[in-house]
């Protein structure tokens, strides 16, 4: 019986951990795609800015 807790314990130690990782994973994938986002729009606008400069 004492064994069973102590692999109940492993196994719980483990997914928990996985758990902040995945986190960690979607929270840099957020920032990602906020910087991807931010620089598509300055994109957009320096764009339309040459072709208003040249009419």
């Amino acid at each position: 019986m004492k064994n069973a807790h102590l692999v109940l314990i492993a196994l719980l130690l483990f997914t928990m951990s996985g758990c902040s990782v995945i986190t960690g994973i979607f929270k840099a994938g957020a920032v990602v795609g906020i910087i991807a986002v931010v620089v598509v729009i300055l994109l957009l606008i320096w764009i339309i800015s040459l072709f208003r400069g040249k009419s």
